[in-house]
């Protein structure tokens, strides 16, 4: 067979139909996996969806209007005009055997509520935090670790800038040695790659840390 070419942004969907069942010959439908991407106000979780999904991803972004004022706090992205007030949604066909959802969560404190509906079913998560307002992800870090959900760090660098070391924003972020961290721009689809890829492995060697034999 062929291999099949790379996707991207304007390349025909590719077909999702239901496979025969060896077994029975009855049509089976590709396995799903649910990934969370989370983090502050205005880090580019929008963005990172939009960069790596398939098809055009589903928004729920509105404009920030004289109501946010006080409310939500632009400091540093001043520039920002509008917030996601449900989700991003996008999606990534791996074969026909295995679609990813991509589920962008909401950055804003009052529409955290959402976040426990979410979370279920998701396998891992992405986190993206900016070195300007580190702060902004604690919120999301703490929200997977509490629920012992394996995640990795994005970190951000707007216009590829960057002045902390991958120690200095550890420590600041008081992150668990094994939790990976990558450095780069959410709006490169290959940087979206590379982060799925390193919750994949870090999913992969959690898992092969749980079936070591206790003794």
């Amino acid at each position: 067979m062929a291999p099949t070419a790379p996707l991207s942004p304007t390349s025909p969907l590719p077909s999702t139909a239901p496979l025969p069942s060896a077994a029975s010959g009855a049509p089976s439908a590709p396995a799903a996996v649910k990934i969370l991407i989370a983090g502050g106000f205005g880090v580019g979780k929008t963005t990172l969806v939009g960069s790596v999904s398939e098809v055009a991803p589903l928004r729920t972004e509105e404009y920030l209007t004289r109501a946010s004022v006080g409310v939500d706090d632009l400091s540093g992205v001043d520039s920002k005009d509008t917030t996601t007030v449900a989700l991003d949604f996008g999606r990534i066909t791996v074969n026909p055997d295995l679609v990813v959802y991509l589920f962008g969560t909401p950055g804003q404190e009052r529409f955290w509520f959402m976040w426990n509906d979410l979370v279920n079913g998701a396998l891992g998560g992405i986190v993206i935090a900016d070195t300007r307002r580190l702060e902004t992800s604690f919120a999301s870090i703490d929200f997977f670790e509490s629920r012992g959900i394996p995640f990795v760090v994005a970190i951000n660098c707007f216009h590829g800038q960057n002045t902390r070391t991958l120690d200095e924003i550890r420590a600041a972020l008081d992150l668990d040695p094994q939790v990976p961290m990558l450095l780069g721009d959410v709006r490169e689809r290959a940087f979206g790659r590379d982060l799925l890829l390193a919750l994949v492995d870090h999913l992969m060697d959690l898992a092969a840390v749980r079936a070591e034999p206790l003794g």
